[in-house]
């Protein structure tokens, strides 16, 4: 019988290896590929800080997974994982509702002989009180496309208003990450563009965007070469950043730390910490940790079951050398491990020995929309090399690309990066619906 294969989640690491394999094991019969989603379009996740700010319409950059499967040679399912049956091999898909609340697609079952869950993560809020009920989140691109929604109205009902009071929008995002720091960047972006389009009620000064980081600085995880002059610029923009502040409460009104500061805003986002899905917690006995990440060998497979694999922010993968450190949920971390699968899946099938996956930090850039980048890159001849300015973003937009290029190829990729070009003459610079 023909190998099932079984990806669960077709964020940008699920989607890259379920393309990969069809191109190979699917094209030759040898094996049947399905990807399995809860939506039917892909946009790749770093770039929801864009669609927030409304700098990119996320309609022109999302992929199709069913067209991006018949051009590929794999199957896909509508649906969201929510149990597993190791002993006979079968995930169980929910239901799909429309928005009517009528079924789409109903509840049913998938056979595997090798399972990859890659569900990727949700932002963690640590159950802070009314974090949940007060903030934004941008685990997805209806998350995104809410944030824009909202500060859209704000700017339109300012626009409309008769008043002479000065109109003004806080905006307090919570983690300095890369999430937090590149939405406050291309917030004040946004704020510039709306006031060129004649939405001046609102100056980009009265946009007040505050950043709250609980450590001891900006960009905690990445070194602190890069944190210093992200600080510094943001600062320039007109940005507060606060670090050493803990948010411990979420209000309507306002956001309170642990240090007695309270910070009003209008708009709340969470951007701090991660943890993948809750289902994942003792998924039929599979070995998780606190932030529910499945516990994977350096072959990717998980602690219990060789036929599961578990790859990207939802794997708990041990970093050899790092003192019981695992491999950070970062998106080159995703490629690389879809990558080493892709060959693994063909070994496993082969019934030959899997390669052990071993992390390599290719360095860390930060986009600081248009008015700057910073990171650095790091290589066996050169070192680690700092980057900043026009040439970081040029970087910066390359890793897009190469996401690209993984899912449509060379010569497709080129194809849509003149078609962004010739549209960008076309099209206002910010998205206004």
């Amino acid at each position: 019988m023909t190998h099932q294969i079984v990806i669960v989640g077709g964020g940008a690491g699920g989607l890259e290896l379920a393309t990969r394999l069809g191109r190979t094991l699917g094209k030759r019969g040898q094996a049947k590929i399905t990807l399995v989603d809860a939506n039917l379009t892909h946009i790749w996740k770093p770039l929801l800080h864009e669609v927030a700010a409304g700098s990119l319409n996320s309609s022109g950059d999302e992929l199709n997974y069913v067209a991006q499967a018949k051009w590929n040679h794999f199957e896909f399912q509508l649906g969201r994982m929510h149990d597993l049956n190791r002993a006979n091999k079968r995930i169980s898909l929910s239901a799909t509702l429309d928005e009517h609340g009528q079924v789409l697609v109903p509840a049913r079952e998938l056979s595997y002989d090798s399972l990859v869950i890659a569900v990727g993560s949700t932002t963690n809020d640590f159950g802070t009180a009314g974090a949940a009920e007060h903030c934004l989140f941008l685990d997805t691109r209806e998350q995104a496309e809410r944030f824009h929604h909202q500060l859209l109205n704000h700017y339109m009902r300012a626009h409309a208003s008769q008043s002479e009071t000065t109109e003004l929008i806080n905006v307090a995002i919570v983690g300095a990450g890369a999430t937090g720091v590149e939405l406050a960047a291309e917030l004040h972006h946004a704020a510039r563009e709306l006031a060129a389009y004649g939405l001046d009620r609102i100056s980009p000064e009265n946009m007040r965007i505050t950043l709250i980081e609980a450590g001891p600085r900006v960009l905690p995880a990445l070194p602190e070469r890069i944190s210093q002059p992200v600080h510094k610029t943001l600062e320039k923009l007109g940005v507060t950043v606060l670090t050493g502040a803990a948010v411990s409460q979420v209000t309507r009104e306002a956001l309170h730390t642990a240090q007695g500061q309270i910070i009003p805003a209008t708009l709340k986002v969470w951007a701090a910490g991660i943890r993948a899905p809750d289902f994942l917690k003792e998924l039929d006995g599979l070995e998780s940790n606190r932030i529910n990440q499945l516990h994977v060998r350096p072959t990717l497979q998980t602690t219990l079951d060789d036929s599961i694999f578990a790859f990207g922010d939802c794997a708990a993968c041990p970093q050899p050398g790092s003192e019981g450190r695992n491999v950070p949920p970062r998106a080159q971390a995703a490629h690389q491990q879809a990558s080493l699968l892709a060959k693994s899946l063909k070994l496993r099938i082969e019934g030959k020995p899997l390669a052990e996956y071993r992390y390599r930090d290719y360095g860390s850039l930060i986009s600081l929309s248009t008015f700057s980048a910073v990171g650095n890159l790091m290589g066996n001849l050169t070192g680690s090399v700092m980057l900043e300015g026009w040439l970081a973003r040029m970087f910066y937009v390359s890793l897009y690309r190469m996401h690209q290029i993984a899912l449509y190829g060379m010569t497709r990729t080129l194809l849509m990066m003149l078609g962004d070009r010739i549209g960008r003459s076309t099209e206002p610079r910010l998205k206004l619906h």
